[in-house]
């Protein structure tokens, strides 16, 4: 069965599960809580780690140079139990290490290590993928989580993504759950996005390319998240139509394209790590 742990400070404490090495909840000393609950009525995910791949691969199956094996949308990840390696009072390790069960569908040596380290005001999540093998292995890394829409006590009030470098980065649309690759323009002005829950109707936004290293998440003279992203240049923004919380997904890697072969080295934005090296990703955020 799952455990779970808890890590916090003056300012934050934040929960973790071993199955997926996924945060459970985030909250302010105040009481007011910031992540999504996991109502399955909507979506039962909370902040999973997406690994070996991000998003679906055509018909639920990649191709590893040549040969086909099964995989779920998001990867297995999500669904693993992790070992605590190591925790203080306000940090917390998580790691997954390649087993037979992973190995029939994802024929690597891999070790995927998950930390979540609390310093002042700020949460940090950083996923380490080490290839153990003596051959190049590829995969995509994501994270997937999903914040409160609206903030604690701003219900009411527009909530607004800013880009840190005020871009417009094209847009992409999911078809049959892959990526048409067909850029579309971009819902950002100057860096800046009022969010509507129609924008959703045709399912994630999806931005490539250009959305920068950080954000911000919030509302004008309110409640607002501040975001710093490492080795993640993909960022989609996702919730189910109605729901009451907004994904904010970091990725180095995204859902295949539509009409591809379904080769994971193939894949947009794939990481190919050489044997023994190991990929650091990370992403930041802090609460004003």
């Amino acid at each position: 069965m799952p455990s779970s742990i808890q890590i916090g400070n003056q300012h934050l404490t934040v929960d973790i599960s071993s199955l997926g090495a996924e945060m459970q909840a985030l909250a302010t000393s105040d009481g007011r809580s910031w992540l999504w609950t996991g109502d399955a009525a909507f979506w039962s995910g909370r902040s999973p780690i997406l690994f070996p791949i991000v998003g679906k691969a055509p018909d639920d199956k990649i191709a590893i140079d040549g040969t086909i094996y099964p995989m779920a949308q998001h990867g297995f990840a999500r669904r693993s139990e992790f070992a605590l390696a190591e925790s203080t009072a306000t940090m917390c390790r998580y790691e997954l290490v390649a087993s037979a069960a992973t190995q029939a569908v994802y024929p690597f040596d891999f070790q995927l290590a998950v930390t979540h380290a609390i310093e002042g005001r700020a949460l940090t999540v950083t996923a380490e993928v080490t290839n153990r093998a003596q051959k190049a292995m590829p995969f995509g890394l994501g994270f997937h989580s999903a914040f409160a829409w609206p903030l604690p006590g701003a219900a009411g009030h527009a909530h607004v993504v800013t880009l840190d470098n005020k871009g417009e980065p094209p847009l992409v649309r999911l078809q049959g759950g892959l990526i048409n690759p067909a850029p579309l323009p971009s819902p950002f002005k100057d860096g800046r996005l009022v969010l509507d829950h129609a924008m959703f109707d045709e399912d994630a936004m999806i931005f490539p390319q250009g959305a920068g290293e950080g954000l911000t998440y919030g509302v004008e003279d309110g409640p607002t998240m501040r975001f710093r992203f490492e080795n993640l240049p993909n960022l989609a923004l996702w919730t189910k139509p109605g729901a009451p919380f907004l994904c904010i997904e970091p990725w180095h890697g995204t859902a295949a394209e539509a009409g591809s072969s379904g080769e994971l080295s193939k894949r947009p934005s794939t990481t190919i790590l050489a044997p023994g090296a190991i990929a650091r990703f990370a992403f930041t955020v802090e609460i004003l």
